[in-house]
């Protein structure tokens, strides 16, 4: 199976690729995911969901009012083992730190100015 056009186009955001990464090994709820994304609104998490869920990417689960999501990997194809490998690696996680970094919307953490003495 080869991914199409769309499937490439929403791995192209780091936020996406986060979620699932999280959903991968285990189902999850959205609000599990949203808390293990702290720096992202909830209404950004649902509709990064949706699109993952539109995409093909996500199975959706309903239970009552909760919504639980699991990875489709067969969806991805060729690029399943790619993502696998990536995810166990540690510069690229460094790489995807510092993409959710410069994604996050905000204000940033100030630094602390070093005194100067004598």
């Amino acid at each position: 199976m080869d991914p199409g056009p769309a499937i490439l186009a929403t791995l192209g955001s780091p936020r996406r690729r986060e979620i699932l990464r999280l959903v991968w090994n285990q189902e999850r709820s959205a609000g599990d995911i949203h808390r293990a994304m702290p720096d992202v609104t909830f209404g950004a998490v649902s509709l990064h969901l949706r699109t993952l869920t539109e995409t093909g990417l996500l199975d959706v689960r309903e239970e009552r009012q909760y919504r639980f999501y699991r990875a489709r990997k067969e969806a991805l194809g060729p690029l399943c083992q790619m993502l696998e490998s990536m995810w166990d690696d540690a510069l690229h996680r460094l790489k995807l730190a510092a993409e959710l970094e410069e994604s996050r919307r905000g204000p940033r953490p100030s630094r602390r100015k070093k005194n100067k003495k004598g």
